[in-house]
């Protein structure tokens, strides 16, 4: 069934055609409306959940990490400060392998305060060992709901997972999305059977005070699991293609890449915008590409080595800055690459909510081309900002 919808209620009815069994909650915008809708879904009887109002956002990781180590599948939602917040409680609930589905509506963090997309909020966690994906619309932001549990639930994995969708941009836009039925759903996501759980009946600790003896051997094991997630996303991918008839290319989706010369890297909705610039160079005679990173943990760096190999040089958009030269996403890129005598570029975009405009990238391949020709150009990029040249 086709609907017209939010990304935010895309994402609820995620949840609900995933049978989430505990949602806990506490409201911050752009993803409030994901929260609010499930409440009514749990209200009106469609949606079979206990929903947990919380008094903030480090209380709302503290429960879904209890419930999940009790065995149940949990939802929740947070954005920017909120992921702030409960900070302390993300780096806890991936070492102790609670596979939480977390979705974040990417947002402005920190001071001056703003309530616009960028994705400073999500990359400060980019290391806390959960996996993150980058959706481009609010189709893949329901599907990856979907994808999520049984990718975060695999038992070659058991880590929480984070999809991240760029907020208002979708989470308060419009977009006929493809409903799947209930039954397939249950077909391809099974009910959550955790092997290790916290009952009354067997007592047991997660989690207690750990000293240094094993600590290393836990983190390694965490490394692990992050490395075994990236043959599970392909299995998934597939199997959900197969099942729905949408395949998002796992972690990452190539686009006119056969002959190309040069490439752009993008993450989220700018995704988008760049496949028609793309196709506008091509008919003018370039060979441009693209390259949608969707996974950025785990980080792909075998299949972008694969897709970009025989180019000349690459740009990589990045909607967050690191605040040592250039975007987090820049950095990972280019050290993915390294050895492979490929120039890479940083195109800083969108920081703050500012649009990302056409002819902010048709700028952003024009620049990358001029790197390929061995020309001087700038290797960290801001478009559209006041005061700076590109």
């Amino acid at each position: 069934m086709k609907k017209v919808m939010m990304g935010d209620h895309a994402v609820a009815i995620g949840a609900k055609l995933s049978r989430a069994e505990v949602i806990p909650a506490f409201p911050i915008t752009p993803q409030t409306l994901i929260i609010e809708h499930i409440a009514d879904l749990i209200n009106d009887g469609e949606m079979n959940a206990k929903f947990l109002t919380m008094e903030s956002e480090h209380s709302v990781m503290s429960a879904a990490a209890a419930a999940s180590a009790a065995g149940a599948r949990v939802f929740t939602a947070t954005s920017s400060q909120g992921l702030a917040f409960m900070h302390e409680m993300v780096y806890a609930t991936a070492p102790l392998r609670l596979p939480v589905v977390m979705v974040n509506a990417n947002r402005t963090l920190g001071g001056p305060p703003g309530i616009w997309c960028e994705h400073n909020d999500s990359m400060g966690v980019r290391d806390s060992g959960w996996l993150q994906v980058y959706v481009e619309d609010n189709q893949e932001a329901l599907d990856m709901v979907i994808q999520g549990y049984r990718i975060a639930e695999d038992k070659r994995v058991m880590l929480p997972i984070m999809p991240c969708l760029d907020g208002f941009v979708l989470t308060h836009t419009v977009e006929p999305v493809d409903i799947p039925e209930q039954e397939d759903v249950d077909s391809f996501l099974p009910s959550f059977s955790p092997d290790i759980m916290l009952d009354p009946v067997k007592p047991a600790m997660i989690g207690t005070f750990m000293p240094a003896e094993y600590i290393m051997e836990l983190r390694r094991q965490t490394a692990g699991a992050v490395e075994s997630a990236k043959h599970v996303v392909m299995e998934i991918n597939d199997e959900f293609a197969k099942t729905f008839d949408r395949n998002y290319g796992g972690l990452i989706d190539i686009y006119r890449m056969d002959d190309a010369e040069i490439a752009l890297v993008t993450t989220g909705t700018v995704t988008s915008t760049s496949r028609a610039i793309v196709d506008e160079l091509r008919n003018k005679g370039k060979k441009v590409g693209l390259v949608k990173l969707r996974f950025f943990r785990p980080f792909p760096i075998e299949e972008l080595r694969k897709a970009l190999a025989g180019i000349s040089a690459v740009g990589v958009f990045d909607r967050s800055i690191s605040y040592h030269g250039g975007g987090p996403t820049f950095m990972e890129v280019r050290s993915a690459l390294y050895g492979m005598n490929i120039t890479a570029v940083n195109h800083l975009a969108g920081i703050g909510g500012r649009d990302v405009t056409e002819d902010q990238i048709r700028k952003m391949f024009e620049i990358t081309q001029k790197a390929a020709k061995g020309e001087k150009v700038n290797t960290i990029n801001w478009h559209n900002t006041r005061g700076e040249s590109v």
